[in-house]
């Protein structure tokens, strides 16, 4: 019987399937429909039904655009505009309740300001689900911040030009945009 130089039609299979499968590991990270910046996440965080969810960081929000003068010219007079996004609506409430201590300082505002800021705030809150219910009403004691800065040493936020953790514009470049993806990140030295 002569040997023949073509390939049994099994082994061609096989050989065309390997093709198929080295392509596709290839390819498909390249194309693929979702790329997540932080490599952190453990899929062993939560169940598969409760991921997505937890996982996602607060959507880019067009509450900015929205945002009241009283908001702008009250709260960001002191501090850096936060979006609604980062704390759920019942801290918020809480918080525009007790303006008279907030954070040890007396930040009383008119009823007519109150109304129109804590309105915003709660139309354009985050969801409890995802941001837990944060000790204090703390932003960055939410679960979601937690999570998002846990590779950060605790001394990064002292450095003298960040100051706290509180001051997001420190190294997110982009925040009084709403900008917080990690490409814009910039932590001051």
């Amino acid at each position: 019987m002569q040997p023949t130089s073509q390939p049994s039609a099994g082994r061609k299979r096989w050989w065309i399937a390997g093709i198929a499968a080295a392509g596709a590991a290839i390819t498909l990270p390249l194309f693929s429909s979702q790329v997540l910046a932080d490599d952190d996440h453990d899929e062993r965080e939560a169940p598969r039904s409760e991921r997505r969810e937890s996982e996602r960081r607060p959507a880019a929000n067009t509450a900015l655009a929205a945002m009241p003068k009283a908001y702008q010219a009250e709260c960001a007079s002191c501090h850096m505009a936060f979006e609604p996004r980062f704390l759920p609506a019942a801290s918020w409430q809480r918080m525009m309740n007790t303006l008279d201590k907030h954070y040890g300082t007396d930040a009383s505002i008119d009823a007519a300001s109150v109304k129109t800021i804590s309105t915003w705030l709660q139309a354009n809150a985050g969801s409890s689900r995802r941001l837990g219910t944060p000790p204090e009403d703390r932003i960055t004691r939410t679960r979601w911040f937690l999570h998002e800065h846990d590779e950060i040493p605790a001394s990064t936020f002292k450095r003298a030009r960040i100051g706290s953790q509180a001051n997001c514009m420190a190294c997110h470049t982009g925040a009084d945009k709403g900008n917080y993806d990690e490409e814009s990140v910039r932590i001051p030295r």
